[in-house]
């Protein structure tokens, strides 16, 4: 039975890597620095909440200089994180290793597939959401779905059928682009706007004019991109998840408000610079982007 080893211990990581263990699956974490991995130790596994109920799980874990071999990685990190983490395990890929990317936004995913080129590299676009309470405990927040794809293999890994096992909710998709392309404009169109609003999700309403001019410039982008039919619904899309989430905050506005780093260089970034590239004039989407990294700049934060 392959071992799952879980890069990256945040609510995600927490989340994926306590399912697979409840459903009796080998899994080994692997903690960035001998500090967290002491934390980790004192904390006495893994915590998940669920339902009101939390349970915790005794999963083994160990630095990236471990030198047993890596046969199958979940990469759990932020995007910004993504490509350095794995470079601090890749030494101990066997030949058939597989990924898996969790990453939000586009342009990680990419980053590490070109690197590695023997490993094979699934993209995961996932709609479920969880939350760190501290340390290594999490909470599951909303039920979702996980699309996995390989955008240079239309075929279905066999070991799906773990996920069924640890009852984590998926679909083999043969387009995973296109799912991250409309969640990615999905986050443009909602995240940066409630941050320089300040405000939740439904608070969004009041602003329409900036959601029209965004959705319009997003569409062109997703029709430049070979995505007509995502295009076509965005708008629609778009205000139905701000009246499903109204009462959130997005994720980017909890970044900045709890001082860490966005994931805007993967997010609006990526929207701003495959724009720029193929000669696409979105102007709204590019003077959010720029009022955006001034506010981060405002708060001393990186604007990347």
């Amino acid at each position: 039975m392959t071992t799952w080893h879980v890069l990256g211990a945040g609510s995600l990581g927490i989340l994926w890597a306590s399912r697979l263990a409840r459903a009796g699956l080998p899994v080994q974490l692997i903690l960035r620095n001998p500090d967290r991995l002491s934390d980790y130790r004192n904390a006495g596994g893994l915590r998940l909440t669920e339902n009101g109920q939390t349970h915790l799980y005794r999963i083994p874990a160990e630095l990236a200089q471990a030198d047993t071999p890596i046969r199958r990685l979940l990469v759990a990190c932020k995007a910004y994180d993504a490509e350095n983490a794995v470079a601090q395990v890749a030494s101990r890929f066997a030949a058939s290793c597989e990924t898996l990317l969790l990453q939000n936004g586009l342009g990680s995913q990419q980053a590490v597939a070109s690197r590695w080129p023997a490993a094979r590299c699934l993209f995961v676009s996932s709609t479920e959401g969880a939350y760190r309470q501290n340390g290594f405990h999490a909470t599951f927040a909303g039920q979702g779905q996980n699309w996995l794809g390989d955008p240079n293999d239309s075929t279905a890994p066999a070991w799906l059928e773990d996920l069924v096992s640890a009852s984590i909710p998926h679909r083999w998709t043969t387009d995973i682009l296109g799912r991250l392309w409309h969640k990615l404009a999905l986050n443009c169109a909602i995240n940066p706007l409630t941050v320089l609003h300040d405000c939740r999700n439904g608070e969004l309403r009041a602003h329409p004019q900036a959601l029209d001019a965004l959705c319009d410039e997003l569409a062109a982008l997703l029709v430049a991109n070979g995505y007509p039919e995502l295009a076509a619904g965005l708008a629609e899309d778009v205000r139905r998840v701000i009246e499903a989430t109204a009462a959130n905050y997005s994720s980017m506005y909890q970044d900045v408000h709890a001082g860490r780093r966005t994931e805007i260089t993967y997010l609006l970034g990526h929207a701003c610079s495959t724009a720029a590239l193929i000669g696409l004039k979105v102007p709204h989407l590019d003077g959010l982007h720029r009022r955006l990294q001034t506010l981060l700049d405002r708060r001393g934060l990186p604007r990347d």
